[in-house]
């Protein structure tokens, strides 16, 4: 936080700014006396020693955990456990309140923990243990350079080191680390072209493969929308284009781009994919199906039309091997029978649902999760396709 002016003041080199430099000890301060320092400025942070206070008094101050390097009391773990059970039961569902815990806390006492607060009747524990994440609002603890000793540097973990030897580590391991390379789709390439709607806009989707059959590059033409709109999709290929070249898992792509809502969004003639939620959820349904054989997002599973296809093969095969009647019993079979494959249809789930369905409201939305129309559930509606509630429990 010095300038070149106050550092060659001080008789400082012009790189002495650099992290992890130690201005106080450059300057002639022992490490005690910065210790002393910050006592002096900063405070001891806990109320264990001050003065015109009794020891009695000490329990109304306690807090979750240890105050300052210098404070000793806390609250014990059982005593918020027993905080909660005392209003749980004029509450009808769980406390918002984390049980806090030292960092020398142990598996099973963490365990020890979540059985009393079943027997207390409790309906959740929240535990955090004390330094158990990168960083938190509030530590008691201090990781500057100037309190570390040089066992802790030596032998400690890479948590204790100094923060230059941290800083050293991580730039080392930028400069080692490869750059991306790109893989070129060949001159020549296959792949496939799609042509659907979505909400009545005509989609053209195409893909470019490696040799392997692997994904490479993918092309977006909507030709009647205006130009910023197509030129935004055409970007926005080149960009995934790019992205699959250099590496990035298409699983990635799939799982961030599906379900993204816009408009155009609505009704789409794919044989597997019926709603979209806009022209990019509906570009990588397809290439999640495609390529990554992923079915939990079609409308229309594969196997759903693999049985329509051998219920219709089934029944015509059944017509082809049916030995032809005479006259007389031709005449009495004339009168309309209903065949095996009327009946399976009958009782196929997906006609029953499509029959349901025929009948609801006509204002009924479509499910916000996989587009199927919904029904009415009380004041809201729900989805007989995924289990969905639209806005009630």
């Amino acid at each position: 936080m010095l300038g070149p002016e106050a550092m060659k003041r001080l008789g400082l080199a012009e790189d002495a700014s650099t992290p992890g430099f130690d201005l106080l000890g450059a300057l002639g301060y022992t490490p005690d006396e910065v210790a002393l320092a910050n006592d002096v400025i900063s405070g001891y942070q806990t109320i264990e020693g001050a003065p015109h206070l009794r020891p009695e008094h000490l329990p109304v101050f306690d807090c979750a955990n240890r105050c300052g390097k210098r404070g000793t009391r806390y609250l014990e773990p059982m005593a918020h456990l027993r905080m909660m059970a005392a209003a749980q039961k004029f509450i009808s569902g769980a406390i918002s309140k984390t049980v806090n815990v030292p960092h020398e806390t142990s598996p099973d006492e963490v365990e020890s923990l979540f059985v009393e607060g079943w027997k207390l009747g409790l309906k959740a524990v929240a535990i955090y243990r004390d330094g158990s994440k990168l960083s938190q609002p509030l530590s008691a603890q201090s990781s500057t350079r100037s309190e570390q000793t040089e066992s802790d540097v030596e032998g400690g973990t890479p948590d204790s080191r100094p923060q230059a030897i941290v800083d050293a580590a991580v730039e080392d391991a930028i400069a080692r680390r490869p750059e991306p390379v790109r893989d070129r789709l060949p001159k020549k390439r296959g792949g496939f072209t799609q042509e659907a709607r979505v909400a009545g806009h005509k989609v053209f989707l195409r893909t470019g493969e490696y040799e392997d059959g692997t994904l490479g590059e993918i092309f977006i033409d909507m030709h009647k929308e205006g130009a910023p709109f197509r030129s935004m999709l055409n970007c926005f290929a080149i960009s995934i284009s790019k992205g699959l070249q250099y590496g990035v898992p298409l699983e990635e792509l799939v799982e961030t781009f599906t379900f993204t809502r816009f408009e155009p969004a609505g009704m789409v003639d794919h044989p597997n994919i019926r709603f979209a939620t806009s022209v990019i959820d509906y570009v990588f349904r397809v290439l999640g199906y495609e390529y990554l054989g992923r079915t939990d997002f079609l409308q229309v599973k594969p196997e759903d039309a693999m049985e329509v296809d051998a219920t219709q093969a089934k029944q015509r095969d059944h017509e082809n091997v049916t030995p032809r009647a005479s006259s007389d019993e031709e005449t009495r079979v004339r009168a309309p029978v209903p065949t095996t494959a009327t009946s399976d249809s009958a009782t196929d789930p997906a006609n029953v649902l499509d029959r349901q369905l025929s009948y609801v409201q006509s204002d009924a939305p479509f499910c916000d999760v996989c587009g199927h129309i919904t029904i009415r559930n009380g004041a809201c509606y729900k989805c007989l396709n995924c289990g969905n509630s639209m806005g009630c429990s």
